[in-house]
Order: C-alpha cells, then sequence, then structure tokens
C-alpha cells in the first residue's frame, strides 16, 4: 500500500509561509511530570509571542487526547503512539509556519527524540519543566496523583511508570521560577531563532 503513496509538490514551501507571517516557526517541547506547569507556562508565553504578532498554537496533553489521540490508554506502547502522533501534528504547523508550544509529560527519551525527528532538530526547542515529584504531588492540580496512590489510576509517570529526564534539554526552568520568569528564561533563549 505504500508504494501507491507519492507526495505532491505544491507551489507554497514552508519559507513562503515562514515569510508571509513575518517570522520563523518551530516547535517548543515542554516536557515534565504532571502539575508541573508545563500547560500554564506554555499558554503564557503563547500571550506573550502572540501580543508580538507571532503566529502560535499550542497543542496540550489532555486537549489531545480528547480529540486526535481519544482511545489511548496510558501504557508504555500507546504513550509512545500518542506522542508519534503529536510529532506528525507539529510537523504539519511548522510547515505551515506557526510557532507550536506542545506541553506533554512524554515520559519516554526516545519518543522525545522521535518528535525532534519529525519536526527537525533545527525547529526543535526542548524546555524542560524540572519540578520534583514531591513538588507535583503537593500541587496535584487534577488530583491525579491521588487516585494513582489509592490505586484508582495505574501507569501514573513518577508513580508506577517512569519518567526519563531529558539528558540534554535546551532549557531548564524549575518550580523555583515563576511564571513570568520561567517566561523571560525561555523567551531569552528563542527569541534569535524567530527572525528569518
Amino acid at each position: 500500500m505504500e508504494k501507491n503513496i507519492i507526495a505532491h509538490n505544491y507551489k507554497l514551501s514552508i519559507n513562503d509561509r515562514r515569510e508571509s507571517n513575518g517570522h520563523n516557526s518551530f516547535l517548543i517541547f515542554f516536557t515534565g511530570l504532571s502539575g508541573s506547569g508545563k500547560s500554564t507556562i506554555a499558554n503564557a508565553l503563547e500571550e506573550k509571542l502572540f501580543a508580538e504578532n507571532i503566529k502560535t498554537y499550542v497543542l496540550d496533553g489532555d486537549n489531545i487526547r480528547k480529540g486526535i489521540n481519544k482511545g489511548l490508554s496510558f501504557s508504555p506502547e500507546d504513550r509512545s503512539e500518542n506522542n508519534r502522533r503529536i510529532g506528525e501534528i507539529a510537523k504539519l504547523f511548522v510547515d505551515a509556519g506557526i510557532v507550536v508550544l506542545a506541553a506533554f509529560v512524554a515520559p519516554y527519551e526516545k519518543d522525545r527524540s522521535f518528535i525532534k525527528d519529525a519536526v527537525g532538530v533545527e525547529n526543535y526547542v526542548e524546555v524542560f519543566v524540572n519540578a520534583s515529584l514531591a513538588v507535583c504531588e503537593n500541587r496535584d492540580v487534577k488530583g491525579l496523583y491521588a487516585k494513582a496512590r489509592n490505586g484508582e489510576i495505574k501507569d501514573m509517570t513518577g508513580i508506577s511508570a517512569p519518567y526519563e529526564e531529558p539528558r540534554e534539554p535546551s532549557i531548564v526552568v524549575t518550580h523555583k521560577n515563576s511564571v513570568e520568569e520561567a517566561i523571560e528564561i525561555i523567551y531569552d533563549k528563542i527569541k534569535g531563532k524567530l527572525s528569518l
């Protein structure tokens, strides 16, 4: 079947779309434990970029799992498939000339590497939101840790499933950084990348 799939060459390129938008396009990938602040920081950074007329879009773990990835479990295999799809979606957005902010636990190094390869190393910025399990569990904003401790959730990252910390993230922010500080740290690292 795959031999019958032939890519169509379109007239407009990624560079045409970037030129039209007036900025570069790439993926900012936020990874860390549930409750570390990934989505909060991604959303706040999007607001800052949007105010500067940067075309953006946020992909978030819960939102993606309610649609495209509905039906996937949290088993290691389904987590990898979840992340494979995220990588392919992000690649489309980057090709469309948009700065994508993706907030996902993405606990396995191999899956984050796949996403990096999917969008291209030059289009990938990895942000490790480094909050300890104790901090995340204390926050427990979604009540997931309590459920995991009570045996109601299996395959909970940090409790009954592993989280492989990024080996060489582009940027690290921690629970000690305020949201405003985290945004400034990230923005300072990516602002040069926005220019064509």
